[in-house]
């Protein structure tokens, strides 16, 4: 069975950006690949983050990846940091990427727009510790959004140059597309984030939802409720794609363009129909946090096995590019 890594950042409460974009593909790919699934809170350092804030997110997200659905007996799932393989590759490949590589990467620029006060060497080396992530499990396939599809390019490239320089290590991983690479938050104008505060909580109730919906931008045209819409342009139709079934997606359009509907219709629609999704997930989350022991358990499991599997690359590397092992 090939196999697949992916990771997701502790950086706040999981929304429902991260459950289309991740959490639904992770569900599926499971059940074809050899997975592992890892909250990468190494990455989460570049934000500075509070350190108890930090192991507070950290559960919160292992509780999220778990209550959405994926399943410890089929997945490997596990926290970066307790596989230390991880920043020992993440040195070596550092060594192999030139300079240059690292400063055509626009992520670095947006970040850094993000946090100028915090610009640090952790942002802009970033995609050599996602490349050891990939590469450290011989990953043959990786699911990656929209915004990060140059970083596995440059991950492409470091395989490249390790297998040319050292002999065929490491498969060249290939990407598996997202059903939603990029999901828009609730302003319209940029990807759903936390730290924006555009987006919808996954462990969020129904009123808070439709709360945070009264508020989000929906057709620029329709100023009144009399005024007829393009609902493709709409960005609260676009969320219909996902939550809604076929016949209320074009319920929902035709009263739209014909004024029929009014927009916060339409939001309250998509709130009954989010919450069918979530309610069951925020159960299920409340079941695992009352459960502190088993969660704890699980992520041991997983990062032992993910330990095993490190060491057996680390130990392939550590001979191939010369690192000392004694005698």
């Amino acid at each position: 069975m090939a196999r697949i890594m992916s990771g997701v950042q502790p950086t706040g409460n999981l929304h429902i950006g991260n459950y289309l974009g991740a959490l639904v593909n992770w569900v599926r790919l499971q059940e074809q690949y050899e997975a592992y699934f890892s909250i990468v809170d190494l990455h989460a350092l570049t934000q500075r983050p509070e350190p108890e804030a930090l192991r507070r997110a950290v559960r919160e997200v292992a509780i999220g990846v778990l209550a959405s659905g994926v399943d410890p007996e089929r997945a490997t799932v596990f926290v970066q940091s307790s596989v230390p393989q991880h920043t020992e590759l993440a040195w070596v490949l550092t060594c192999l990427t030139p300079l240059g590589d690292l400063n055509r990467m626009t992520q670095f620029k947006d970040q850094s727009q993000q946090q100028p006060e915090n610009v640090n060497t952790g942002l802009f080396t970033y995609p050599v510790l996602q490349t050891a992530d990939i590469i450290l499990y011989r990953a043959d396939r990786v699911p990656v959004g929209e915004d990060q599809e140059q970083h596995l390019e440059l991950a492409r490239e470091t395989v490249r140059r390790f297998n040319h320089i050292y002999g065929d290590t490491f498969p060249e991983p290939q990407v598996v597309k997202s059903a939603a690479p990029r999901v828009m938050g609730l302003d319209g104008e940029s990807k759903m984030s936390k730290s924006r505060n555009n987006e919808i909580g996954l462990f969020e109730t129904e009123a808070e939802t439709m709360q945070k919906l009264r508020g989000a931008k929906t057709d620029p045209a329709r100023l009144r409720r009399t005024d007829k819409g393009t609902p493709e342009v709409c960005n609260i139709f676009s969320y219909h794609g996902f939550f809604s079934t076929e016949s209320q997606r074009a319920e929902v359009a035709a009263g739209c363009r014909s004024a029929q509907l009014g927009c916060v219709d339409c939001k309250k629609m998509l709130c009954q129909n989010l919450e069918q999704v979530k309610g069951p997930i925020r159960e299920r989350a409340s079941e695992l946090r009352s459960r502190p022991g088993d969660l704890d358990s699980i992520l041991e499991r997983g990062a032992q096995k993910a330990r095993i599997e490190a060491e057996k690359t680390m130990e392939l590397v550590r001979e191939r590019v010369g690192i000392w092992s004694g005698s």
